[in-house]
């Protein structure tokens, strides 16, 4: 099915009235995008920040009267601008009709991290049969080994031994970071997320692993057991994770192992900082302008 798609070029603060005007002319959805490359990394929690230049972009059914919608918008857009102010651009296009689903797994690809780890998406055949393979399907959770972030986090695994450890992944996604930690040689990890759907996600990426359901258990954030572990993962924003820093602290055993990222390399002395009373931080690791951090439970 092909779609139609009207694109208009706003400041934040007209953002607001343009979406309902593209939701009363009747479109699917309405997406706000960065017309510049002015990214948000970590918005004020309950905020949704939108750039200095944004693009609105509604989507529409192929049988849209398009050219009525089009004459209605640019009628209507001189009253949710200042008078001062030139109408914003509006332009429009045809989507082809494309199976987005199988384009988006036509581009995904086994990746190797480190010397032993291959993360392959479930529906291609595994590169290597006898290196340590971690099946996933990532579904509405983040978390691919595409990100820097995440890649950074399973070369790191990869280099450690990770035999007999019992590991915490804080804000697992899609489960990646945990099972690789199973598939490495832990042998359990408590898997944490504010979203259900990440907990749904990475139990079906351990069934997709065959690794047995009582090796990873899933828990919202008020529910995570106070039972302490070796080596505790997260890979989130800065924000929460220095705001969780006593709780981390209180996860790990003396002595037990703390991998961090998520963080961009200008927040480092920030959250090192945070840490270093209860920590011993080991090593900085940058790659793409993202770093991770590890650290050792005094």
């Amino acid at each position: 099915m092909s779609w139609l798609q009207i694109k208009i070029a706003v400041k934040p603060e007209q953002a607001e009235g343009f979406e309902d005007l593209l939701l009363e002319a009747g479109c699917a959805a309405v997406t706000f995008q960065d017309a510049a490359d002015n990214p948000i990394f970590e918005p004020d929690l309950g905020t949704t920040p939108l750039w200095q230049s944004t693009i609105v972009t509604g989507l529409f059914s192929a049988e849209h009267d398009l050219e009525t919608t089009l004459q209605h918008i640019r009628e209507a857009a001189p009253k949710l601008v200042d008078s001062n102010q030139p109408c914003p651009e509006v332009s429009a296009e045809i989507l082809e009709d494309k199976d987005w689903e199988r384009a988006w797994m036509d581009m995904y690809h086994p990746m190797q991290f480190g010397k032993r780890l291959w993360v392959c998406p479930s529906w291609r055949e595994v590169p290597d049969p006898s290196a340590v393979n971690l099946m996933l399907d990532p579904g509405l959770a983040f978390g691919t080994g595409t990100h820097p972030t995440t890649a950074l986090c399973l070369e790191w695994l990869d280099s450690v031994d990770l035999k007999n450890l019992e590991v915490i992944d804080y804000g697992c996604g899609s489960g990646i970071l945990g099972i690789a930690a199973l598939l490495l040689g832990a042998t359990e990890v408590t898997a944490v997320d504010i979203d259900p759907q990440a907990l749904i996600a990475t139990r079906d990426n351990l069934q997709r692993n065959q690794l047995s359901d009582d090796l990873l258990t899933t828990y919202l954030p008020p529910q995570v057991p106070s039972k302490a572990a070796d080596l505790l993962i997260a890979n989130i924003l800065a924000g929460p994770l220095i705001q969780l820093q006593p709780t981390f602290s209180s996860l790990i055993k003396s002595g037990g192992k703390l991998l961090l990222s998520g963080l961009l390399d200008t927040q480092a002395e920030e959250l090192k900082e945070a840490y270093q009373t209860d920590f011993i931080i080991d090593e900085v690791k940058a790659k793409d302008n993202w770093i991770r951090i590890t650290a050792t439970r005094r």
